[in-house]
């Protein structure tokens, strides 16, 4: 089986709730994500998606995910697409870095490999450890009162974590994490995410100031080191996100005792392989991690639950239903939430078919 052709769409993903809003001042409307199709040779087609959070978040960008298959492309054409790590190979010798443009592609070979064994992505990562897994609802930053009322109404669809955006002004954020936490009831969970917005004497003066809240502290600061002398300033549960970029740096934070869990984010490690290597060096060190993306939709979504419920309960945090906040489907098949959890499907590769009627033209197409 060979690769006959790669296909990339632009997608536009508008937003349930109207605008999406972190730190920094950072917003977000509608969501540029690419979905990528590899064909090959004997017929079958696999799929991927990689939606960066906007271009001000992490080093990515959305028109850089289909410049950089434009890029790639041509290099993988008469490749095996079930060989994956040689795949990846492949792609890291035809463009260095850039790991989220090679998300889509590697996580569109899994979805290949599925559908050529005839297995569900989960078997093939190692098999389903728990029937369903749990989500959490990232709440939107705006002033104190209207992130604290917003809590009943996501618990009011299944969500018992809660991850309120923070990182802006420190007196505000105080406030911000103080008000959602009275809104907390007993078995919930509330985690205040900075973004890499605070600087270091902002962060500590906010986890000074909420040691007494039961709450985890996420991503304070925008380096690793930074955010090591918070995690060494404050007896609160820490998180570490947008630093987490490969194994080395897992290595590293495993040695320093840097964070309780991670966020394991698919496309900016580089797809599902790489995922499943550190998510398996967490496992092996007692490492939580929420198992997410950037963004996406319908494709990622499933991507993240099909890695989520094959990770052991016991160091499985959280994951995110991301096809729920936007207005559009773009696949059927993928994940639904029910009563804030979703479940894998057991159909071959990610269980989903991309509605290409809906996605119109290609606007990347190489090969025949």
């Amino acid at each position: 089986m060979k690769i006959a052709r790669v296909s990339a769409w632009k997608v536009a993903l508008p937003l349930v709730e109207g605008r999406y809003t972190w730190s920094n001042d950072n917003f977000v409307e509608t969501f540029d994500s690419t979905v990528v199709e590899v064909r090959t040779d004997a017929g079958l087609t696999g799929y991927g998606e990689c939606c960066p959070l906007g271009p001000a978040y992490l080093p990515a960008y959305a028109a850089g995910v289909r410049a950089g298959i434009r890029q790639i492309g041509p290099g993988l054409l008469g490749a095996d697409p079930l060989k994956i790590d040689a795949i990846n190979a492949t792609m890291d010798r035809l463009l260095r870095g850039h790991p989220y443009v090679k998300s889509a592609i590697d996580m569109a070979c899994w979805d290949l490999l599925g559908k050529a064994s005839g297995l569900p992505v989960h078997v093939l990562l190692g098999g389903t450890q728990a029937s369903h897994v749990a989500l959490y609802r990232a709440i939107a930053q705006r002033g104190a009162a209207e992130m604290a009322m917003s809590v009943a109404g996501y618990r009011k669809l299944g969500y018992r974590k809660f991850q309120l955006k923070v990182g802006g002004n420190a007196d505000e954020d105080i406030e911000r994490i103080r008000a959602v936490a009275g809104e907390i009831e007993s078995g919930e969970v509330l985690i205040a995410d900075a973004n890499t917005g605070w600087t270091l004497h902002e962060a500590t003066r906010v986890v000074n100031a909420v040691r007494d809240v039961d709450v985890y502290i996420e991503q304070p600061c925008a380096t690793y080191e930074e955010c090591l002398a918070i995690r060494r300033r404050t007896p609160l549960p820490f998180v570490l996100d947008e630093v987490v970029t490969d194994v080395h740096v897992l290595l590293r934070l495993i040695n320093d005792g840097a964070a309780d869990v991670i966020n394991l984010k698919i496309s900016r490690v580089g797809g599902l392989t790489r995922a499943r290597q550190m998510r398996d060096l967490c496992a092996a060190t007692g490492i939580a991690l929420t198992i997410e993306d950037s963004w996406g939709g319908d494709i990622v979504t499933a991507a993240i639950a099909h890695l989520a419920q094959t990770t052991p309960p016991d160091i499985h945090f959280a994951s995110t239903d991301f096809n729920s906040y936007v207005t559009r489907s773009i696949a059927t098949g993928a994940p639904e939430r029910v009563d804030g959890t979703m479940s894998v499907s057991d159909a071959s590769g990610l269980g989903i078919e991309p509605r290409l009627a809906e996605l119109g033209v290609p606007d990347v197409v190489i090969g025949a």
